[in-house]
């Protein structure tokens, strides 16, 4: 089961990314937050090892993106951030509260 949702991240996440940037830039307004980065992945029950697999970021530096221990580079964000929409995350702004996830 998790090889066939791996896949289909996949296949979302090469369509995402063979889209015109233009587009791409209207999707991603605004770069995720750590905090966004640990929720999205708990709520769709990836671990580290599988986000970095489907987005091409490596782990280590996942962990440290969501641990603060690195504010991570626009790309990576950017990276993280089409993989895991792709994988069925919304990321929500902030509103009073902060900025949140919710599956689509």
């Amino acid at each position: 089961m998790a090889v066939i949702r791996c896949l289909i991240v996949q296949f979302r996440l090469h369509c995402i990314q063979t889209t015109h940037m233009n587009t791409l830039s209207t999707v991603l307004d605004t770069m995720i937050t750590p905090e966004q980065c640990r929720m999205a992945r708990a709520a769709l029950r990836l671990g580290v090892r599988e986000l970095a697999e489907i987005s091409g970021v490596s782990a280590m530096t996942i962990s440290r993106f969501e641990n603060e221990q690195s504010g991570g580079q626009a790309e990576t964000l950017r990276k993280l951030e089409v993989a895991l929409r792709a994988a069925g995350v919304e990321f929500l702004p902030a509103n009073g509260g902060g900025p949140g996830v919710r599956l689509k």
